[in-house]
């Protein structure tokens, strides 16, 4: 049957007659909750139009996979199945529900326990054709390293305290034009302090101050706001907190939460990371791409057998 015929077959089937007809429904339900996280009769015209596409082609490349010659030793342990079986029907309450969700959708539990069957040989084929990519050396890691040097980049990072003064009209201390003359003052004592020296370093007289005076709940941790990378906070405070000198400390600077004022700790500048820390993570990405192209190769060799023997 074509995926056409499959399409009507499967609509007129209560359940689907056949294990085409179960597997092709099965892809076709795939497609609709994947895409549209709807059910089959859920679906409106112009979804279930793009869910059938998309289940012509998955099945039509399963058909393909699974009549292959590669396909003829492939076994799938009923165990297996059966584990699969019960992953769908565990996410219902009970089984009289689950039934009923096939049912609406054309499938029976014998038919998607054929449907998962074939997915499941589908996989494992694919998975031994993709095991016979070329081995990644160690020459082919060093040189993607070399060559996308950008890729490993470790963004620079700052440690950061804040002191928060909040906006909010319900109060008079807080309302916009006291909140700021809260955050001037705070920065104003934290400039002449600093300017002045003192028994403590400028850090401990910031964790003073935000234990005292912030609003936000890092008070209780001195202010800390911790290892910050760019784009993590507010971009006003961001973009405040990267024009800081290491020690320094900022004015006030507005957010949609009130008046921040920052000290930058600590300044860990951008660096590239070295090959040994991400030489793992290239040797897999290379190896994940390699079996990919394996797999690739294999189908269109797979297209061009059948086409031969059209």
């Amino acid at each position: 049957m074509s995926p056409a015929e499959l399409t009507a077959a499967a609509d007129a089937a209560q359940p689907a007659a056949t294990e085409a007809e179960a597997a092709y429904r099965y892809h076709l339900l795939r497609a609709a909750t994947e895409r549209f996280q709807y059910n089959i009769p859920a679906l409106d015209a112009s979804q279930r139009a793009a869910a059938e596409a998309q289940a012509r082609q998955t099945f039509a490349l399963e058909e393909l996979v699974l009549g292959s010659e590669e396909a003829a030793d492939i076994i799938i342990p009923a165990a297996s199945v059966q584990q699969s079986l019960d992953a769908v029907a565990g996410r219902f309450d009970d089984p009289a529900e689950f039934e009923a969700d096939l049912a609406r959708n054309g499938l029976d539990p014998d038919g998607l326990r054929a449907a998962l069957r074939r997915e499941l040989a589908f996989d494992a084929l694919m998975q031994r054709i993709g095991s016979r990519h070329a081995e990644v050396t160690d020459t082919d890691a060093r040189l993607f390293y070399e060559l996308h040097a950008e890729r490993f980049q470790a963004l620079e990072r700052r440690s950061a305290r804040h002191i928060l003064i909040t906006v909010n009209a319900d109060y008079a201390e807080n309302t916009r034009d006291a909140a700021r003359a809260r955050a001037d003052a705070l920065a104003a004592k934290l400039s002449a302090e600093v300017a002045g020296g003192g028994d403590d370093n400028p850090v401990q007289r910031f964790a003073r101050l935000a234990q005292r005076h912030s609003e936000c709940p890092t008070a209780m941790e001195d202010g800390k706001l911790g290892d910050i990378a760019p784009g993590q906070l507010y971009p006003e405070v961001d973009a405040a907190l990267f024009a800081l000198d290491q020690g320094a400390v900022s004015a006030p600077v507005e957010s949609e939460m009130g008046f921040h004022i920052l000290l930058c700790e600590r300044i860990e500048p951008a660096r590239t990371l070295p090959f040994a820390q991400v030489e793992d993570r290239i040797r897999a990405a290379l190896t994940k791409r390699r079996r990919r192209e394996a797999q690739r190769a294999w189908i269109a060799e797979l297209n061009e057998r059948e086409a031969a023997a059209a």
